[in-house]
Formats: structure tokens, sequence, C-alpha cells
């Protein structure tokens, strides 16, 4: 098993491999959720050496608290690390976004209630919004940060402009924010300024929506979805783009199959060893899959290994 990894300047320390849980407890997200699948799933996490459990009140409007916040009663809770996020107000059915001070120092007490814990590990600002000066949205929960209840601060989705804001004051330890093989735009200016000031990098559709795994390696030109699907409107499963992200997959075969591995394992792998990467957090909607993901932390890649993925992969943006 690797070693743990420290985010940002905070104290936190966790595996660099956790569990993305939208699908556990997200009836929003996805339909037909299966509950006990999804608290299976955490407590597969926690039992496989998994620490880390991203979660969010957006998903399920807190459900997926609530069944982390059933599971983890039964673990010892300083060695699990519960991020989680927070910056949507829902009023009449409709979701905006608010980074006011208060409101958010609000939905850390909310989240605290849900997951039954006194303490949360990451607290991230989910999504800007329009108005509040984010060097101020931090500072509130800076507040929290001194008084123990949060650990670590974090945004998400935010822009660099917006993130260099909110860092105005050191505050920041760690953005999450889309980055994978084939959506590498982080790569060019925000992973710089990251290393720069010691904010952690977490990043989200790190399989991008299952088509790093390999399932859909079909020798069709695109594949059909149901409507509402979001991968029906992906143009990473369309056209010459879907049929050369293919070829790259393919390509890792020898790779796998030098460590008896799977293909979603040897990309796992591939973000673990990434030194811009502090987490990396697949999500799961069966037990079965998790345990799988939690093999990626054994599997030990060699530089040359690593750079062959790396370039495998380069051309994507």
């Amino acid at each position: 098993m690797l070693d743990d990894v420290k985010i940002g300047k905070s104290n936190v320390e966790t595996t660099p491999l956790g569990l993305g849980t939208n699908a556990v407890g997200g009836h929003n997200l996805f339909p037909n959720l299966d509950e006990q699948a999804g608290i299976d799933s955490v407590k597969s996490a926690l039992d496989s050496g998994i620490k880390l459990l991203d979660t969010a009140f957006i998903y399920g409007l807190g459900r997926s608290e609530e069944l982390i916040g059933q599971v983890i009663q039964n673990y010892k809770r300083s060695e699990i690390t519960i991020a989680t996020k927070g910056a949507q107000v829902v009023k009449d059915g409709n979701v905006t976004i608010s980074n006011d001070p208060e409101f958010l120092k609000q939905c850390v007490y909310d989240s605290l209630k849900r997951l039954q814990t006194d303490y949360i590990d990451i607290f991230y600002i989910h999504f800007p919004d329009d108005n509040t000066p984010k060097d101020e949205a931090v500072a509130a929960l800076n507040e929290l940060k001194q008084a123990g209840i949060i650990k670590a601060i974090g945004v998400s989705n935010f822009s660099l402009d917006q993130i260099k804001e909110a860092n105005k004051n050191g505050q920041v330890d760690v953005v999450e924010d889309q980055y994978s093989l084939v959506h590498r735009d982080a790569e060019k200016e925000l992973f710089p300024y990251l290393r720069d000031n010691d904010i952690s990098f977490v990043p989200y559709f790190p399989l991008a929506s299952g088509l790093l795994t390999g399932k859909y390696n079909q020798n069709n030109d695109a594949l059909d979805f149901a409507e509402g699907d979001i991968r029906a409107t992906d143009p990473n499963f369309k056209g010459q783009r879907f049929a050369a992200i293919k070829d790259s997959i393919n390509s890792l075969q020898p790779i796998a199959d030098n460590h008896d591995a799977t293909i979603s394992q040897i990309v796992l792998a591939w973000y673990i060893k990434n030194p811009d990467i502090s987490v990396v957090i697949p999500g799961a909607k069966r037990p079965e899959q998790v345990r799988s993901n939690a093999k990626s932390l054994t599997v030990h890649l060699s530089n040359e290994e690593y750079n062959m993925i790396d370039n495998a992969f380069k051309s994507f943006n």
C-alpha cells in the first residue's frame, strides 16, 4: 500500500485513491439507484484501505451525506477522510449558487448533521457564484478551519483567476476540477500555479465517464446512449476523437498485461504516480467496482511505463 498524501498546507493526510460518491444516494443524478449498493460501496472502500470519501450536498440533495454518515458510525472516524461540498441554494425546485460567507458556514453545519460527525476533513465551495469576492468566501471557511470544524479548504469548478482570488491570503488547500488523460487543459496553467502555491489537486471524471476503462472499445464509430445520458452529447464518444481515444486505450494493454491488471487499474495507477495529482476519486455504483479500483494502489508503474501512457494521450486536451 502506498504512503498517504498531505492535502495542501493543512494537516489532512489521506490515501492517494478515494471514492467519488455521486452514485451513493445521488437520485437526482442517476435513475434507479440502489441505496444498499451505495452503502456497500462505501463499506467496500473503507474495508479495502481507501480512506477518502468525496461527497457533496447536491448528490441527492443531502442523501449521499446521510448514507455516508450512517456507514461511518461503524468505523474509526480518525481513519476516514471526508470531503464534501456546498454552494447550492434550493428553493421551489430551483437550484442557484451562492458563495455568501454566512451561507457557506451554514452549509458546513448542515453537512455535519447529515454526516453525523463533528468535523469535516475537506470542505469545498462546489461552484463559484457571480457576486461574492472569493477571498471573502474562503475567509469564512478559514474561521471554521481555525475552530477545527473543517480541516482543509477547497474550491471546485473555479477558473484560474477565481482560484487566485480565493487564494489571495494563502488559505486554499486543494482544488477539485475536471481532468483526465483525455481532458488535459489543467496542465498548461493551473498545475504550475498549484505547484507554486502548495495547493493540492483532485481530478473528477478521471475515467472520463467510463471511457478510460476500456469497456467501450467496440469497433463502431459512436455509441448510442439514452436521452438525458451525459455521454450522449460528449464529443469523446463520437467520430474521430472516439476512434483516437480507443486506439490510445488499446495501446495500454501490454502494460496492463505486464502488471496482471485491468486498463482501469493502469489508468488509475498513472494518476496516482502523477506528481501534480494528490488524490484520484473514481466513482462506483457497485462494491465490486470499488474493490477492483482499490487494486490500483498495488500497481507500481515504472517511469518508462508512466511516460508511455502519458505520451499515448499527449494529443488530447
